[in-house]
């Protein structure tokens, strides 16, 4: 994800740290998007009868923050959902809070600065395995086609087996590893025997075009960065163009999602509900509006539109609890990896931090698959 910084070994005594502040004294460099709604023409968005109630149910707050990241994967619907309104629609005023690093939330969220936010469910299973308590309410997209490897133009592979020996640029602790891994085990390449350098996403693009790595291994926006520089797109968590294997894959599964704490869920479910409502029209919108969304998003993404296309290209916006997202969060899809990483110590279940009954209650149809 855009700007990431490495936090595998860090990121607990951050939390642990942030759990002795109040909210008041964290003081984040963030910046709000709150405007008048867009006057771009909205194309009409089907809205379900639980929709509609939840929307029309009297929030507890109507002045609130949600703290997001000035990133396509993480807060697209935030974003489009403020800039058109929706959240006004609910009876809401919501503050879109932006900020520049997405880790940085997760301190944010143990000190009580954030009690709602949006980020990844990998950051939930870090929180949880803290006993901080917070819960994801909804999932928002799978991002997983934004965690890619991009070889060099000079780079050439008749097998995926090519890439032993090869030279990949990727930050320590970085998710895509795990697609890195799953390809490994489906293709037979020894992983082992790849050449891991520690780079961060920047410095590697430049070192893809100057042929100093083979290839690099991180996320947006840096791997449309990369291809445009002539770097060839070989594989992500969802999509391969390797040589033996392409077409669609599933080596790895990271959701944006979007999370409260227990006690606001508590005090507050009409507010959770009425941004949820917003979320899913916003969801709506990007989906059957792609060109005029990305419009909106850009400026704000501080993209280009060519950009942005290609990226959000590679999400899939939904609020769907599916297979898909169900298998993403259990323990042996990410727990293990992130235990393996040194990111927690023990494997929380995913029924300790979720919290599906507000979606539900505005649109049971989203929740297709429970946690058992």
């Amino acid at each position: 994800m855009k700007n990431k910084r490495i936090w595998a070994q860090s990121f607990l005594v951050f939390v642990t740290a942030a759990m002795v502040v109040t909210a008041c004294s964290s003081k984040p460099t963030t910046t709000s998007t709150t405007a008048p709604a867009a006057t771009t023409a909205v194309a009409a968005t089907t809205t379900t009868p639980a929709a509609t109630a939840a929307a029309a149910a009297v929030p507890e707050m109507k002045d609130i923050t949600l703290v997001g990241v000035r990133d396509a994967q993480i807060s697209s619907q935030q974003i489009i959902a403020d800039k058109l309104g929706y959240f006004k629609e609910t009876g809401l005023n919501v503050t879109s809070q932006l900020i520049e690093s997405g880790p940085d939330i997760g301190p944010m969220v143990a000190g009580g600065s954030a009690p709602l936010s949006i980020q990844t469910n990998f950051m939930d299973i870090i929180l949880k395995s803290s006993n901080v308590p917070v819960k994801i309410v909804t999932p928002l997209a799978q991002i997983a086609g934004t965690q890619a490897v991009v070889g060099s133009k000079k780079l050439e592979l008749k097998t995926s087996k090519d890439l032993e020996g090869k030279t990949i640029g990727i930050p320590n602790g970085a998710d895509v590893k795990i697609a890195i891994d799953n390809m490994g085990k489906e293709l037979g390449v020894d992983v082992s025997k790849i050449k891991y350098v520690n780079i961060a996403p920047s410095d590697a693009v430049i070192a893809l075009q100057k042929g100093d790595i083979d290839a690099l291994a991180c996320w947006e926006p840096f791997i449309t960065k990369a291809i445009q520089g002539g770097g060839k797109f070989l594989f992500s968590g969802t999509k391969s163009e390797l040589p033996d294997k392409k077409g669609d894959v599933k080596w790895m599964s990271v959701h944006t999602t979007m999370q409260v704490s227990d006690d606001f869920i508590k005090k507050n479910p009409n507010t959770i509900k009425a941004v949820l409502a917003g979320l899913k029209k916003a969801t709506d919108y990007i989906n059957k509006n792609r060109d005029e969304a990305i419009k909106i998003l850009a400026p704000e993404l501080h993209l280009s539109v060519e950009e942005l296309t290609q990226i959000m290209s590679r999400n899939v916006y939904s609020m769907e609890v599916d297979d898909t997202y169900v298998n993403g969060s259990n323990g042996a899809a990410v727990g293990e990896y992130l235990k393996t990483v040194g990111n927690i110590k023990t494997i929380p279940k995913p029924d300790t931090y979720h919290d599906l009954s507000l979606l539900k209650a505005v649109d049971s149809s989203l929740v297709k698959v429970e946690f058992k």
